[in-house]
């Protein structure tokens, strides 16, 4: 059930972007929670100390406790992160050897198309485990910027942009569609459309806080085409 938004408030032209988070939005969520705490656990086993990274997300908490390390010492902060980030990729692609997409996905996103609807996927995930988990992904969206393609991460604005820039696409006519705060933020700090779904993390409160036009139980609730 659609919570009410305010759709006569945004809405002033026809939508003809959508970019979608993945995890707990096209597919089900991964467990983030339990992977920072495997990674902080390994990162305090490394003798950095909680004040270096207190606060961040997964990523920005080994690349903190990598500076840290390297003003000590350089050998034992590669080692760190190249460690660290093998810990994150072999969460994910556990997790997405056994995880589908939601149902109706790919008909949904195929309708889009047809519709002439561009998408895109701009997600934290890497594109292995996004690939695992919907192989046959880049046959329904034109663009998908994970982890391992771009060099700056969503809540930069910088990885949206990316994927924008790829889809030729306007701010003012494209939408981002996420189950979470982050997405909402970021969305918003570039005029998108801020479409937050209930099907992952966060709850309609943290979405609206964060920034979201509309919150929705799913994304494939969600039309742009009305």
């Amino acid at each position: 059930m659609a919570v009410p938004c305010r759709e006569n408030a945004y809405r002033t032209m026809r939508l003809k972007t959508l970019l979608f988070d993945f995890d707990g939005t096209l597919a089900p969520n991964l467990d983030l929670p339990g992977m920072r705490r495997e990674v902080v656990a390994f990162t305090a086993a490394a003798g950095v100390p909680a004040s270096a990274y207190h606060g961040r997300y997964i990523v920005e908490v080994i690349d903190a406790a990598s500076a840290w390390l390297a003003e000590q010492d350089a050998q034992q902060a590669a080692q760190y992160a190249k460690d660290a980030h093998d810990i994150i990729l072999r969460i994910e692609l556990d997790a997405a050897a056994e995880t589908d997409p939601f149902p109706g996905i790919d008909v949904y996103l195929q309708d889009l198309a047809n519709d002439g609807i561009r998408c895109g996927v701009v997600t934290r995930n890497c594109r292995q485990a996004v690939l695992a988990t919907f192989p046959d992904l880049l046959d329904y969206v034109e663009t998908l910027h994970a982890r391992d393609d771009v060099t700056h991460l969503k809540p930069d604005p910088r990885h949206l942009q990316a994927a924008l820039d790829a889809l030729d696409a306007d701010p003012a006519s494209s939408a981002m569609v996420g189950d979470g705060g982050l997405d909402m933020q970021v969305g918003k700090s570039l005029g998108l459309h801020c479409v937050g779904v209930l099907s992952g993390s966060a709850d309609t409160e943290t979405l609206r806080q964060h920034g979201a036009d509309v919150v929705l139980d799913h994304c494939l609730n969600f039309d742009p085409r009305r």
